[in-house]
């Protein structure tokens, strides 16, 4: 198969509409060709005029590991050309910046989760060219975790720089799509082309989504593998709790974890509770200790969620559930215990990081309430993701 990237650089006809205009290429370490050279290099290589470059969260080089550390803008070495931070100063592409390019060419790998920044991303640099009659053309890459769709619709107000529209976490679109579904939604007037992938069957197996005859690249510090993509739409939420998600590991949110649980305690109880949204992978009890960020130089006692093997099936998993089950297990095992962290997770202020993450209440509501079921959840739940199923299937390319 091909990405949007080899495809374009192998058709000239593809990259005709590019002639005599100034582009700009948003990108970041995933944004490599078949042959791993750096969509800038070849994209340069190929005779495009690259007149300015754009970095998502973690800088263009992907060399900041945690969240909300931002990058600043600086000058590329190789071609003195401007690289503008898009998580550093600004958000939004601002006015200088935009006046730099005619299309920009957004080439980023992602990892199918609302949360995951590079959507919203995408949605501000539409905006942005909306407003200043720029083109966007998105080089499509796979979705790693495929179609499947979970978890609660962000609500109305929600809205944030991990939440960019009434989406379910788990999106199940490729970026190329969500532009389509973020134009229609948002009722954009903008100059928009996907270069669609050639020969990527969502959820075709072994790969599910991410073709096995590719090199997986982290896109962010911490998405190291695919077993990480396949947990991260439940994972991530453990960021908005005192939890350590293990940063500061080598298995970075396919774990959680702390020093004052009993992991096998809490396998148990997930059993116990809920056993039917355990399907389709393995948990294991383990002891790590961070190098950095949560609980760092403390043993902790954990949970590693392996969506990988001969115990992945791929249609039954279900990592938003499994995570949200791993909460309900602590919080039924220690009622008392200070589960959610309390800060201003990407600069929202006055609102749990939890439910900032989530769009909304629901998922902290039920797994406070020691009465509630998991027939209770799955009720609002489902129908959330029905009508994302039927939201975005007109967006649909593959």
């Amino acid at each position: 198969m091909k990405f949007g990237i080899d495809r374009l650089l192998a058709d000239p006809l593809l990259r005709k509409p590019l002639q005599g205009k100034r582009v700009a290429l948003l990108a970041h370490p995933a944004s490599v060709t078949e042959d791993l050279t750096h969509s800038l290099d070849a994209l340069v290589a190929c005779g495009l005029n690259v007149s300015a470059m754009f970095g998502p969260q973690h800088g263009v080089r992907g060399d900041l590991q945690d969240n909300m550390m931002e990058s600043p803008d600086f000058t590329d070495p190789t071609y003195n050309i401007p690289v503008f931070s898009l998580y550093g100063e600004v958000r939004r592409p601002t006015g200088q910046s935009m006046g730099t390019f005619d299309v920009v060419l957004v080439d980023m790998q992602d990892l199918g989760t609302r949360i995951y920044t590079f959507v919203t991303t995408l949605l501000y640099v539409l905006e942005a060219a909306a407003e200043h009659g720029k083109s966007v053309w998105v080089l499509d890459r796979p979705n790693p975790i495929g179609r499947p769709v979970e978890g609660l619709t962000l609500l109305p107000g929600w809205e944030s720089f991990v939440g960019a529209g009434p989406m379910t976490m788990r999106h199940g679109l490729t970026l190329g799509e969500l532009g389509h579904w973020f134009i229609a939604h948002y009722k954009l007037d903008v100059d928009y082309r996907v270069i669609a992938m050639e020969g990527w069957v969502p959820d075709a197996a072994s790969g599910f989504g991410w073709p096995s005859d590719r090199i997986w690249i982290n896109p962010s510090p911490n998405a190291p593998n695919i077993n990480m993509a396949r947990a991260y739409p439940g994972t991530v939420m453990l960021e908005g709790t005192t939890l350590s998600e293990g940063r500061g590991t080598t298995r970075p949110l396919e774990i959680f974890g702390a020093p004052d649980i009993d992991a096998k305690a809490v396998i148990a109880k997930m059993h116990a509770i809920a056993p039917e949204w355990l399907k389709g992978c393995t948990l294991r009890d383990i002891w790590f200790q961070p190098t950095f960020h949560k609980h760092v130089g403390q043993l902790c006692n954990g949970v590693h969620i392996h969506a990988e093997g001969p115990g992945y099936d791929h249609v039954a998993f279900q990592p938003w559930r499994v995570q949200a089950l791993g909460f309900k297990a602590i919080r039924t095992l220690y009622p008392d215990y200070d589960l959610w962290r309390d800060f201003p997770y990407e600069y929202e202020f006055g609102k749990l990081a939890i439910d900032v993450i989530n769009g909304g209440t629901g998922l902290r509501l039920w797994v406070d309430d020691l009465a509630a079921t998991p027939g209770d959840f799955d009720a609002a739940t489902r129908r959330d993701e029905a009508a994302w199923v039927d939201e975005r299937r007109s967006s649909l390319i593959y």
